[in-house]
């Protein structure tokens, strides 16, 4: 008898050992579908790219790679005689429409003081005259506020505060109008995107709160759902050159769920954290709980 309940309690005891893995298995397996997390997330910043509409050649380089600059601040400079020359030119100009007007001017108002000892063709075109000159001087006023503004930005200045990056220019290159010089990581854009299942959606809302832990960094961010992306690409269809839509003719029965981007405010970083744009993340949303308890009435915030 002893061997027979030996043997029902080993077999007592390996069930419910079974049933106890089962369970967690299920619980860790249900907690893994249902909370919306994601280990593909990434530290994302807006990119200035710091460029000018001024050609010509570089003077002075006012930073260096990675470093902190203030929005205002002067991060270039670039030759300034030509557009030195073009506003004296600009000056010479002026005053010389200028004396050619009021020469003009006066010999309108002799041509009235006259009246009719004048003839009409004459006072007809001396009056366009003056006209011509006023159109002149107003060109000639409009090029020096131009060259003013090239000799203004000659200086290139940061628009944001942020840290200067990917810096490769030097005193001596030739800065072509419209080409970047260096990128601007605008420091306070800084937030985390998480890529979340679409079947995972239903328990993301704005306003909810996220933990984020970057990878090879134990301390916690925190954080809240700020939006919710509003389209991603269809790769299942294209556009033909005749603007009908190009459909894919095949259909895979099994079917990955996409990847909607979800944006996190950053509300606190614990000190020594570095925020570098790119570093991937762990993402993990805690629903509201009235809102999942209630879904048939789904609750927004702001």
């Amino acid at each position: 008898m002893k061997p027979v309940l030996s043997m029902l309690g080993r077999y007592a005891l390996t069930l419910t050992v079974v049933v106890l893995a089962a369970l967690v298995a299920f619980q860790v397996w249900r907690s893994y579908e249902r909370t919306p997390w994601t280990r593909d997330g990434h530290v994302r910043a807006d990119v200035v790219r710091v460029s000018t509409d001024v050609g010509g050649l570089v003077t002075q380089v006012m930073v260096h790679d990675n470093q902190t600059v203030s929005a205002g601040q002067v991060l270039i400079v670039l030759d300034r005689p030509r557009i030195t020359a073009a506003i004296e030119r600009a000056d010479a100009a002026i005053a010389q429409a200028r004396a050619e007007l009021e020469q003009a001017r006066r010999e309108a108002r002799r041509d009235r003081a006259l009246g009719d000892l004048v003839a009409a063709e004459t006072r007809e075109q001396n009056a366009a005259k003056v006209s011509t000159l006023e159109a002149v001087l107003k060109s000639a006023l409009a090029e020096r506020n131009v060259a003013s503004v090239d000799m203004h930005r000659t200086e290139i200045r940061a628009t944001v505060a942020g840290v200067i990056t990917n810096l490769d220019i030097h005193p001596g290159d030739y800065l072509a109008a419209g080409a970047q010089a260096m990128a601007l990581v605008d420091t306070a854009s800084l937030r985390i995107e998480g890529y979340f299942e679409e079947t995972k959606l239903n328990r993301v809302a704005i306003g909810d709160r996220a933990r984020i832990r970057l990878m090879g960094d134990e301390a916690e961010i925190t954080g809240h759902v700020e939006s919710i992306a509003a389209a991603i690409d269809d790769d299942q269809r294209g556009q033909a050159h005749n603007l009908l839509p190009t459909v894919a003719p095949t259909f895979s029965w099994v079917r990955l769920a996409q990847r909607i981007p979800v944006r996190v405010h950053i509300d606190h970083v614990p000190p020594g954290t570095r925020l570098i744009a790119g570093r991937t993340a762990t993402v993990e949303i805690i629903p509201d709980s009235e809102r999942i308890a209630t879904p048939d009435t789904p609750k927004v915030r702001s």
